[in-house]
């Protein structure tokens, strides 16, 4: 169900505490957001964040309200919906809760909407069924969930070249200079169920010899353009009171630290990607897709190959 929105003149005056979606200031009028999920509403703030970042100027405040698994609860919670009014969107799968909610909605005049009604609906409709309808199914405890936490232990164990002999069971090896986000993006891909271990390449050391007798891993280098380098390093140094101007920060020193790593991993076939204009998510997302290609060119039963993504 869907209602006509509010008039932004109904709203709530007072500055919000939630980041706006542009550059608002104080003087912005807020526009609330009331986010209902029956669990944890990890997937309605990823959609809404995902739109709200094609307004701009926008001053926005979200409310969540996570694990409504009852009619009555939800019935509770309206008043509180309705002391601070504006949209409403939800992820419910319950029949019961749903009504409940837009028929609240309707009797004070809220906007409502599901958000994953149409895409629910479309799949059913593609693969002739009906969708279970039970809450939360994707944070079960099923096995998908236990390998993504064995391969979070694993990248935590091997994070920045830590028990380096263990390469051979990783399933995805990172090698990139200090600062090109290999620790974050690890944790991203273990987060996604992939055992991934990362090395710093460091100018001057030698590289782990394990890394030369890998079978069927698969390894790449993450690279960055030296400009960026510098500004993050530079930031670095001065977070701690060290000296900025320091071989760490020389332009040329890390001109040539880059050519290093790239021509290593060159020298023995693996890929590289640049990670410059990449947030974590794009550059993991990258990552993956290489992974799978390098997947379709080994032997049955190399790696891992997760049928499910979370």
């Amino acid at each position: 169900m869907s209602l006509p929105p509010l008039k932004s003149g109904s709203l709530p005056t007072t500055p919000s505490s939630d980041a706006p979606a542009g550059d608002g200031g104080e003087d912005v009028q807020p526009f609330h957001l009331h986010l209902v999920s029956d669990s944890t509403g990890e997937t309605l703030e990823a959609i809404i964040s995902a739109a709200l970042v094609q307004f701009e100027g926008v001053h926005v405040r979200k409310h969540y309200w996570p694990l409504v698994r009852s009619a009555m609860q939800m019935e509770r919670l309206m008043a509180d919906i309705g002391e601070q009014p504006g949209l409403v969107m939800y992820t419910l799968v319950n029949k019961e809760i749903r009504e409940t909610l837009e028929r609240c909605c309707m009797d004070v005049n809220l906007p409502v909407l599901s958000i994953l009604d149409p895409v629910i609906n479309l799949l059913g409709s593609y693969f002739g069924q009906k969708a279970s309808h039970e809450p939360g199914r994707q944070h079960t405890m099923d096995a998908h969930y236990f390998q993504r936490i064995d391969a979070l232990h694993y990248t935590m164990a091997h994070d920045d070249g830590q028990l380096v002999e263990d390469a051979q069971s990783a399933d995805i090896v990172l090698i990139g200079v200090s600062r090109s986000s290999k620790t974050p993006t690890s944790i991203y891909l273990a987060n996604k169920g992939y055992k991934t271990m990362n090395i710093p390449f460091v100018p001057g050391c030698p590289m782990p010899l394990v890394l030369d007798s890998l079978k069927n891993r698969f390894v790449i280098g993450l690279t960055t353009s030296v400009e960026r380098l510098v500004q993050i390093r530079t930031n670095r140094l001065r977070a701690i009171n060290e000296d900025e101007t320091s071989e760490y920060t020389d332009r040329e020193g890390i001109l040539s630290e880059v050519k290093e790593c790239r021509r290593y991993c060159t020298d023995r076939g693996w890929q590289t990607i640049d990670v410059t204009r990449r947030s974590i998510e794009e550059s993991a997302a990258a990552i993956l897709h290489r992974y799978y290609s390098w997947l379709e060119t080994q032997p049955p039963g190399t790696g891992r190959r997760l049928s499910k993504n979370k």
